[in-house]
């Protein structure tokens, strides 16, 4: 079990270090910034890599929201659940906390944001709280039922992490106007605890969303799967 929770712990770290990193350190550089496309691309290939770096020890979970959609979907045990939530919230957190002593490196550095999830004046497009929670709720379903599908018996596991990793990357592309992208409360902790704006006091809505999201999730992949759904040709 110790293996798993270490593959956790280091796969949220890298999702969070790597994913927040380009936002932080990278998206606004003057004249080579990465932007919108780059940082999306950065957190789908930090999923991309952990699943094949550690994805055979853990499962390659490294979100709370994905633990517990897998649980709800049949594919995980619940009782492991609680310790997998603490490996990956800590593996965030320490993803955030080596981010920002590197970033606070910099001459005249704020930490701001700090990649951090927001609605109203915290969200970059000014978004409001509904649209922020409906996105969120969305994605996540999509992202669970891409997980589940593209691990489940039959399909091609060997390119399941392209799949999962390209599915994040264009969650990121559609929402990070929204709310700079959640669909991840241990990755919303962790650069919450670092802002230096009122990104914590908000950062309920970015477990209750995902927590929605998943259960919704679940529910599709269950009627998707359902026996009694017929058989359309192509």
């Amino acid at each position: 079990m110790m293996n798993r929770l270490a593959a956790e712990f280091f796969g949220t770290f890298w999702l969070v270090f790597g994913g927040c990193g380009s936002a932080v350190l990278a998206a606004g550089f003057p004249e080579i910034g990465i932007g919108l496309l780059g940082v999306s691309l950065a957190f789908g290939l930090t999923v991309l890599t952990m699943a094949y770096a550690v994805g055979h020890i853990s499962g390659g979970h490294f979100n709370p929201i994905v633990s517990l959609g897998l649980a709800m979907a049949g594919k995980f045990g619940w009782s492991e659940m609680a310790q997998y939530w603490i490996a990956q919230v800590l593996g965030g957190l320490a993803g955030a906390g080596i981010l920002f002593v590197i970033a606070s490196g910099a001459l005249d550095w704020t930490a701001g944001g700090f990649a951090s999830n927001g609605y109203g004046v915290l969200s970059p497009g000014g978004y409001g709280l509904m649209p922020v929670i409906l996105i969120e709720v969305v994605l996540i379903a999509a992202f669970l039922d891409i997980m589940v599908g593209v691990t489940s018996q039959g399909a091609l596991a060997a390119f399941a992490p392209i799949a999962i990793g390209l599915g994040l990357a264009l969650i990121h592309l559609i929402s990070i106007p929204v709310s700079t992208t959640s669909v991840n409360p241990a990755r919303s902790t962790a650069a919450a605890m670092f802002a230096e704006t009122g990104a914590l006091s908000q950062l309920w809505v970015f477990w209750a969303a995902p927590l929605i999201g998943a259960a919704l999730g679940a529910v599709i992949h269950r009627l998707i799967n359902s026996p009694e759904m017929p058989n359309v040709p192509a």
